[in-house]
């Protein structure tokens, strides 16, 4: 078998590159000759069908002025008619009518009895012939009669003058208006090509200026990988959709630099968090394996079973932030009695917690998911039964706006600059709150992700006596009922 030259194999990548810049520019070719095609299509089918319209409307204006005028010129020979004998008439028209238009006086016989022409006084230039009255028009054209091939347009009145029947006939030649369509049609003709050219460059000019500012946003951009996160476009002063582009593509850069951070932070500190308890549970194994008599197994297994118990919820912790960072936590919709979840975690905090607790609840509805909400209350009580000095306070009240919750202990309070920071994942705070004393930092941080899935806010704050604080707000769903629930001991909390 022939082994490959490794020139050829070398070369491969630079030729799958200049294959894919061959279709960028193919496609950026075909996308300015598309513009171009598209715009000439568009302007032809406009500069056709406004030139054929300014052909018809002017041969149309044109005709209606011939015919406004023979219509006249009849009108006037017809009264000529009337007030003059035919023979005077006759002389009149002969006398007064120049070559154009001509007009022709007949009589009921067929015989032309005047003309504005003598060469077209024997033979009449139409047969239409009116009712008294009535005008008829016609176009005519007679070479040997006129002298020239000229079209003609002929107007005819019929005339009824004491008994007698004739009919005025006024003919002028459309030459000049047909000459003047015939010119109008081929500059038509003749500019369309020069514009639509004119047209086709422009469109592809501008395009390629266009799209050459596209090239350069696609070429930093492709430079960008995950290891120059920081990078961004060059945003243009256009004022115009290139510049909101580039703008959106530095704002995506930046979302996806930020989860990239995040992501990282987030493995690096469940990677370190799950490394004690694994490695506490191995070496746990090791020394129980090594000993015959199983003292030590007998020994180590209540530490094995404390941290295989920690690293059991810790993988849950994390797989419940995973599943929000994803698409959000998955909560239930029903009537929940928030009361009545208090006092259950109430009662389970109350059964293992050396301090003192107090409750003052009233009956209070919101549209949730129970476990999930106790699931919330409990990570924040389990925090003040780890914190507190010696008593906790639990208050719950209703407003037209809100229903609140309040979980307060006397322990010290979270200082101001980490009362946001504190619902971060893996936070914990100096003055002992520390993994020894419990808790992996993942707590708050599901807590603040089950609130805000029920449309709610949670917060950390103090009290007016200096105490810790955190404060739950939800949507309510029905007016505040006052009346205290008898689930749990009320006490006022100024006897804390």
């Amino acid at each position: 078998m022939d082994r490959p030259d490794p020139s050829s194999t070398a070369a491969l990548p630079v030729r799958l590159s200049q294959a894919r810049q061959g279709r960028w520019v193919s496609l950026r070719r075909g996308l300015r000759w598309q513009s171009a095609l598209a715009a000439v299509a568009v302007v032809a089918v406009a500069l056709l069908t406004g030139g054929l319209l300014l052909v018809l409307t002017l041969q149309s204006a044109l005709v209606a002025g011939t015919d406004s005028f023979l219509r006249t010129k009849v009108q006037d020979v017809a009264a000529l008619v009337h007030n003059l004998d035919i023979e005077d008439a006759s002389i009149s028209v002969a006398e007064t009518v120049k070559k154009d238009p001509l007009v022709q006086i007949i009589d009921d016989r067929g015989k032309v009895v005047g003309a504005s022409e003598p060469k077209i006084l024997q033979t009449p230039l139409s047969s239409l012939r009116p009712t008294a009255g009535q005008i008829a028009t016609d176009k005519v054209s007679a070479p040997g009669l006129l002298g020239d091939g000229d079209e003609r347009y002929l107007v005819v009145l019929g005339v009824d003058d004491e008994g007698s029947r004739y009919w005025v006939l006024a003919a002028r030649t459309i030459q000049p208006q047909s000459d003047s369509v015939r010119i109008v049609s081929w500059l038509l003709l003749v500019a369309m090509p020069l514009l639509l050219g004119v047209v086709a460059w422009s469109v592809h000019f501008l395009v390629g200026r266009s799209l050459r500012q596209v090239e350069t946003i696609r070429t930093q951009v492709s430079r960008i990988g995950a290891g120059r996160l920081g990078e961004r476009v060059d945003v243009p002063g256009t004022g115009d959709e290139l510049q909101a582009l580039a703008a959106t593509m530095n704002s995506m850069l930046d979302r996806i630099e930020a989860g990239d951070q995040r992501q990282r932070q987030f493995v690096s500190d469940a990677s370190h968090e799950l490394r004690g308890p694994i490695a506490t549970i191995r070496t746990g194994l090791d020394i129980s394996i090594s000993d015959a008599s199983g003292e030590t197994w007998r020994g180590m297994q209540p530490i094995l079973t404390e941290e295989t118990q920690r690293l059991q919820g810790l993988v849950e912790d994390l797989l419940t932030l995973s599943k929000a960072d994803d698409e959000g936590l998955a909560v239930r919709r029903e009537d929940v009695d928030l009361d009545d979840v208090l006092a259950t975690e109430l009662r389970k905090v109350n059964a293992t917690s050396r301090h003192r607790i107090t409750a003052d609840l009233v009956p209070a509805k919101i549209a949730g998911d129970p476990v999930r909400l106790g699931q919330a209350f409990r990570n924040v009580l389990d925090n003040a039964d780890r914190h507190a000095a010696g008593a906790i306070a639990v208050k719950l009240s209703v407003t037209v706006q809100a229903v609140v919750v309040t979980i307060d202990d006397d322990g010290p309070p979270v200082p101001v600059v980490d009362r946001e920071r504190i619902f971060g994942r893996f936070v914990r705070l100096d003055q002992g709150r520390s993994r020894q004393q419990g808790g992996s930092g993942l707590g708050l941080a599901i807590t603040r992700g089950i609130v805000e899935a029920h449309n709610g806010r949670v917060t950390a704050t103090e009290t007016l006596q200096g105490w810790c604080r955190f404060e739950f707000s939800f949507p309510p769903m029905v007016r505040p009922i006052t009346e205290p629930s008898a689930d749990v001991p009320v006490a006022n909390p100024s006897q804390r």
